[in-house]
């Protein structure tokens, strides 16, 4: 099983002014190549892949003497890891490949031939780097990519394999739905809450302290790029307080439960309501869903999302009934039909677990939809395709019923359908 380990490093002067001669390198021939392969592809209405532009490198050492002083493996990766971005970009993965900037973050990858020992990184025509190495790497080494953040901190992303199968995952243990609000950061099934901390109002006034003195300096100068880099640390502190948050919230519920229930939001279509973008951006819902889901996947654990359109919020968990509309500030309601009172954060939660339940019992995806029997109002969880066809006589109707077992409580899906 693949590991990630990320160190900090020190390197001394010497050695930053090689990294960073390294970093200009890389960055010149990402630079090169992309723009290569748009000026081809414009020509020729064919584009070029990694290992198309990876043969041109020795070329290029021979007009440009300043690429040999870079280890030649990094000069290779940069090709491959552009055919790998352009790939992304044709299979919807992501974005189309930009031109880098020196003035943003700095990193470069080593395939091979890096030595790692109990305080050092032994890295190829750079030598012997510093580092704080708080656990340990035991295992293949895959990859070294040495980074440099806009506060001139170094580190170093160890890839390896421990040699060891995946875990099985099984769905005995404890279900928990999770609703991911603002208020609070996160409500459970089962009745906790976590605040929001809100790290960014806490840093605002110092943040706009400092991007105000950058913004009085004069441009190219040194005391403009010492005040960019105050700015730097703020938003750094800004970044690794919500890191710390995020890191030890999804550790907690992934050690705590066995199957994880959450919603699939549309976080870049919420980000379109500008009355709430900001708090949305400061929030980190998407990095918190990335940290429980490879960490479920690392203990075995199942990591499920809920469609973005299932009506969690306005569904009575207790009778299914579900109610016209539920505006934000109603924070809580009273069901018409079996008079449960209920919070609203919740309630969604709950739902989002059973249908989570669900569709793990289904083994397929799918919306919650509505069904009428007799004229009588009545709610339920189901989808079409995996329902079977139910016998009924005149009447009456036949209901299937299929149940997931999830600890000592056994929750029953139901899987019929009115016709």
């Amino acid at each position: 099983m693949l590991k990630v380990v990320k160190v900090r490093l020190y390197p001394d002067a010497q050695q930053q002014q090689s990294l960073a001669q390294a970093f200009g390198c890389c960055r010149w021939l990402w630079n090169y190549c992309l723009n290569l392969m748009n000026q081809t592809y414009k020509e020729t209405g064919k584009g070029l892949s990694g290992y198309a532009v990876k043969k041109i490198i020795p070329q290029l050492k021979k007009e440009y003497e300043w690429l040999t002083s870079t280890y030649s493996q990094c000069l290779q990766q940069v090709c491959l890891n552009l055919g790998v971005g352009f790939n992304n970009f044709f299979e919807k993965r992501a974005k189309y490949p930009r031109f880098k900037s020196k003035h943003s973050k700095q990193s470069i990858q080593y395939p091979q031939n890096v030595k790692i020992a109990d305080d050092y990184l032994s890295l190829p025509k750079i030598g012997n780097v510093s580092a704080i190495i708080h656990r340990p790497i035991d295992g293949k080494v895959k990859t070294v990519t040495i980074s440099k953040n806009c506060s001139n901190q170094y580190f170093a992303a160890i890839l390896f394999d421990d040699g060891k199968d995946k875990p099985e995952s099984n769905t005995q243990g404890k279900a928990i739905g999770i609703d991911l609000g603002l208020t609070d950061f996160a409500v459970t099934s089962d009745g906790s809450k976590f605040d929001n901390p809100r790290i960014l109002n806490k840093h605002q006034k110092n943040l706009k302290l400092k991007q105000q003195q950058l913004s009085r300096k004069q441009k190219g100068s040194q005391n403009r790029i010492k005040a960019r880099k105050k700015v730097a640390r703020v938003h750094r502190k800004i970044t690794n307080c919500r890191e710390d948050f995020l890191h030890k919230l999804s550790r907690r519920i992934v050690n705590e439960n066995q199957v994880i229930v959450v919603e699939n939001l549309n976080v870049k279509g919420m980000m379109q309501n500008h009355c709430l973008a900001k708090a949305i951006h400061q929030v980190g819902w998407g990095m918190f869903c990335t940290m429980l889901k490879y960490k479920a996947e690392m203990e075995g654990k199942i990591y499920q999302e809920v469609d973005r359109f299932f009506p969690s919020s306005k569904t009575c968990h207790a009778c299914l009934n579900q109610v016209g509309s539920l505006p934000l500030d109603v924070r809580f309601w009273t069901c018409e039909n079996c008079h449960t009172k209920h919070d609203r954060d919740v309630n969604a939660a709950i739902n989002i677990r059973d249908e989570g339940l669900r569709i793990l019992t289904s083994g397929t995806g799918g919306k919650a939809m509505k069904c009428g029997h007799g004229g009588n109002p009545h709610e339920q969880l189901h989808q079409e395709a995996c329902c079977p066809d139910v016998s009924r006589s005149k009447g009456g109707r036949k209901k299937s019923t299929t149940a997931l077992s999830v600890g000592q409580e056994a929750y029953t899906v139901p899987s019929g359908q009115c016709r």
